[in-house]
């Protein structure tokens, strides 16, 4: 229903034209940082950080060739499969530099979900790295590895980091409908297949909150009768609804995620560091498919019913410091974190000692990965399954 008319009547004149008296952007209180920024603090986030970018990138030369060509030749399936493991290996050492080295505590509230196969997420944006905290959530359930994203087609210039967003099939976007449409359709056809896990994160505000920004989705709100947030931005809904209509048969629930943060909003170099945040608060809800409406206009009601459900929540956090019904989830554990990230550490140690210091046949092979992952990302490049029957299927073709 249009209520631009009576939303204006509230208003008043300003140079001929009525105006709003908006309620702003709600006022982040930035304390001081949880803890200094020493010298140890930086070179332990120094050490951190070149470990995670070494271990990517011997893992990504030395395997992704195996997994993304020599599987995928025979199965489309298992080269997924495969390739999302050994992804999932080297991501749990981010959670673990999170909460076991940095010692960030994570609050997770709201519902107690099961560990399900395949899921849409979507959750709102509050800082630059929202995304990695999901990962907390997604190890506990044991789905870090199947976890995509979709995100700025700028991040694909990003060295090594840009090869394993390809590897694992993250959808890049210009933020430009008429050009994204077809690419997100195109990509989300290839990922219905039931027996690929899938835990697809997405987030409708489509940039991280700022309060300028905030300012011109109130704006936008008033001019056109919707709900005029504070703490999140107005969701753009047309990818969320692409997904859904793409995905709405092979799923088996979507998870609304609100993020919260206790004191400071964190940085990615703050969490290299370990100095940001004390807490992070991640309360879920989960929903069945077959409650979200059909069509695309009540997708869109929907979806901005649930974004103004969020800016509630988030001021309520803000006035009482925590989500309602914590402690839904558990600590990680420490033995799996530290034997996972021995295992990790160690290939890695092994496989730069073949390449630095062993038969020259080690470098060529590292030069011709190089070669072969620069050109699959630049031309986006994923080859098809050429050796046996096509793995198409579906949940609805089963059905």
């Amino acid at each position: 229903m249009d209520c631009t008319s009576s939303t204006s009547s509230q208003g008043h004149h300003v140079n001929g034209k009525k105006s709003i008296d908006l309620p702003g952007p709600a006022i982040v209180k930035n304390g001081p940082r949880h803890r200094p920024l020493t010298l140890m603090r930086q070179c332990r986030g120094v050490l951190c950080l070149v470990i995670m970018l070494l271990t990517a990138f011997m893992m990504m030369v030395y395997l992704s060739p195996i997994t993304t060509f020599l599987v995928r030749l025979f199965s489309v399936h298992y080269s997924r499969k495969s390739t999302c493991f050994l992804f999932g290996m080297w991501l749990a050492m981010w959670p673990f530099l999170f909460e076991e080295v940095n010692k960030t505590r994570f609050v997770f509230s709201g519902e107690s979900v099961p560990p399900k196969g395949r899921v849409l997420l979507f959750a709102n944006h509050r800082t630059e790295v929202d995304w990695m905290y999901l990962w907390d959530f997604a190890l506990r359930k044991g789905r870090l590895q199947c976890i995509k994203y979709m995100l700025k087609k700028s991040l694909m210039k990003l060295p090594v980091f840009n090869w394993s967003f390809h590897l694992i099939e993250f959808i890049p976007v210009e933020r430009k409908w008429e050009i994204d449409e077809t690419i997100i359709r195109r990509r989300l056809s290839e990922f219905k297949n039931p027996r690929d896990p899938l835990w697809l994160a997405v987030f409708p505000e489509g940039t991280d909150y700022t309060e300028k920004k905030c300012i011109r989705s109130q704006e936008y709100a008033v001019e056109h009768g919707l709900p005029i947030l504070k703490n999140v931005l107005l969701p753009k809904t047309k990818g969320f609804n692409c997904c859904l209509q793409e995905l709405r048969s092979s799923i088996d629930a979507v998870y609304d995620i609100t993020i919260a943060y206790k004191h400071r909003l964190p940085t990615f170099l703050d969490n290299v560091y370990g100095i940001d945040p004390s807490e992070v608060h991640i309360h879920i809800n989960s929903i069945q498919v077959s409650d979200i409406p059909t069509s695309e206009d009540e997708v869109a009601s929907w979806l901005t019913e649930r974004f103004r459900l969020k800016d509630e929540l988030l001021s309520n956090f803000s006035t009482l410091g925590h989500f309602p019904n914590e402690g839904t989830e558990g600590d990680l554990s420490t033995l799996k974190c530290l034997a996972n990230f021995t295992a990790v550490v160690g290939a890695t140690g092994i496989l730069t000692y073949l390449t630095l210091f062993s038969s020259v046949w080690f470098k060529v092979f590292v030069a011709f990965s190089c070669t072969f992952l620069t050109v699959a990302t630049c031309y986006s490049i994923h080859l098809p399954q050429l050796i046996g029957s096509p793995e198409v299927s579906t949940r609805g073709k089963e059905a």
